[in-house]
């Protein structure tokens, strides 16, 4: 793999990295004081509607819609046009999330009732609460969409981390609200609505960093008249297609919400168990979307058909020798890590065996979603919007079928199952496609690494067991002291084996793997 390939990689996984360990804190912090009851259940479910509009813009539309072009203007008609492109698409933008934000806040108890939380109209303390807090954090909307504006623009530059650690105030916001709330006492209502306050504060922060960085790159933006110029047409064009390619795992998640204020404490273990979900998909994940993309479109742009490729196949590689250790240590142990990072406080055994079936169902999905990363870059990066358009309308089709239909089954798990379900029907499907159009055919190094750290992972399962069967006694129900040297125990045996495996096969590349670890 190119070594400049796998340092961006690190860079942003690093900094998300950090983000989802301390979002961790605030969850363990969470699960302490709230658990799974009202107060929890009603924040982590408005909190999801704005925070839809943050992973559909930073992770989704802008990306996949800006990022190339944005590109070809750097790269055709050079900096200045760039920043004149991004000055229209800025006007626009803030204009329409502004007319947005106002509106919605005017019609919240229509919004919450009919749309954020249908399910709470049998419980009313809870549907007025949420009809508060969701106005407190709406405005969170308006800004996560010009901060993934602004990091679209710096990931275009080639400025990853920046981008990647901003979200990082958000946690540290939290953290220092939730700590204050556990010394001080405070009843669970004033503690919701301190959080809500704390996601507002945090927008407004990450919002003004990054508008700085901007400024000193010299791409600083300035608001004019909102005109539909052609760019801004085409932009526009693209971004409804974009909006929902680029989000569906966030939009499948938002039905799932939905669906799950049906049953009490729903979405609270459904949080849970998705925060856990969502360390190695950002990890991974993240880090592949957020770089591949613009290095994809300027080697198109640039007609260098060899670093295509390259660029391709080294990121199947590298997703495949993450994902698939994580995968099979979620599944396998969902009980242990949830009992490690959850119960205590508020949060009992039955709310830790509800959050680790959730998990585990998740977990079935996360090589799925994060091969998506990959797929789809490749098909972005040729502007090819409706491809991956029509399989995820196919995918958000199938997650809303699937989710009805085990609803009355399995509960909030049926959320979590058909998430990973619909995830995997998506994959195939743009990965079939692409490799029947040429446009994405693992070569032969690649598909022998590819089955080689299949089968490393295969491997791996076993002394997972004899660890979880040997220390059984640690990781449930003993000190946090003994389930964190167990499950340390676990993942060291664990990856020796995996890696011991790769490396002697030929699945890994032992200086690649090296460059991990080597100052720049």
């Amino acid at each position: 793999m190119s070594n400049g390939l796998l340092k961006k990689f690190a860079s942003v996984g690093s900094a998300t990295m950090t983000s989802r360990m301390l979002g961790f804190v605030r969850e363990s912090i969470v699960a302490l004081i709230l658990g799974t009851g009202p107060v929890a259940d009603v924040f982590y479910t408005c909190f999801r509607f704005p925070n839809l509009f943050r992973r559909l813009f930073a992770e989704g539309a802008f990306n996949i819609v800006f990022i190339p072009l944005f590109s070809k203007e750097v790269e055709k008609r050079g900096p200045k046009a760039a920043q004149l492109f991004a000055n229209e698409i800025f006007s626009v933008l803030t204009t329409w999330l502004f007319i947005i934000t106002i509106v919605a806040i005017i019609f919240m108890p229509f919004l919450v009732t009919h749309l954020v939380a249908p399910g709470f109209n049998k419980w009313p303390h809870k549907l007025d609460l949420s009809i508060t807090m969701t106005r407190i954090m709406f405005p969170y909307l308006f800004c996560m969409s010009l901060v993934a504006m602004f990091s679209g623009i710096l990931n275009a530059l080639r400025y990853y981390f920046l981008t990647a650690a901003v979200p990082i105030l958000l946690n540290i916001i939290l953290i220092v609200i939730l700590t204050y709330a556990l010394v001080f006492d405070l009843e669970m209502k004033t503690t919701g609505l301190a959080m809500a306050w704390g996601v507002f504060v945090s927008g407004f922060t990450q919002l003004f960093i990054l508008a700085l960085a901007l400024y000193r790159e010299g791409m600083g933006l300035r608001f004019s008249l909102p005109r539909l110029t052609p760019s801004v047409k085409r932009f526009l064009g693209s971004m409804g297609p974009g909006l929902l390619t680029g989000g569906v795992l966030q939009i499948n998640l938002m039905i799932g919400t939905i669906i799950a204020t049906g049953q009490d404490g729903g979405t609270a273990l459904l949080n849970f168990a998705d925060r856990i979900n969502q360390f190695p998909l950002g990890v991974i994940g993240v880090a592949v979307g957020v770089v591949l993309l613009p290095e994809l479109s300027r080697a198109l742009q640039a007609g260098d058909q060899n670093e295509v490729e390259n660029l391709q196949n080294r990121s199947l590689q590298f997703v495949w020798a993450l994902t698939l250790p994580a995968t099979v240590g979620l599944i396998l142990l969902p009980d242990e890590i949830v009992s490690l990072l959850y119960e205590r406080g508020a949060f009992n055994s039955i709310d830790r065996e509800k959050t680790a079936l959730a998990l585990a169902a998740f977990a079935s999905g996360l090589p799925a979603y994060v091969m998506l990363k990959v797929f789809q870059s490749a098909s972005f990066a040729r502007e090819d919007m409706k491809t991956p358009f029509v399989y995820s309308v196919v995918m958000v089709f199938s997650n809303v079928v699937f989710s009805l239909a085990l609803f009355p089954h399995l509960g909030h798990v049926a959320v979590a199952l058909a998430t990973s379900m619909s995830a995997w029907i998506n994959c195939v499907f743009l990965s079939g496609t692409l490799w029947y159009r040429g446009h994405f055919k693992p070569n032969r190094i690649t598909l022998r690494r590819l089955v080689v750290l299949f089968f490393s992972t295969f491997v791996m399962i076993h002394p997972v067991i004899a660890c979880r069967n040997g220390m059984e006694d640690w990781f449930l129900g003993s000190k946090i002291s003994f389930q964190l040297l167990a499950i340390s125990v676990t993942i060291i045996t664990a990856m020796t084996s995996f890696l011991g495996v790769a490396f002697l096969l030929g699945g890994l590349d032992r200086y690649q793997f090296n460059v991990l670890f080597k100052k720049r």
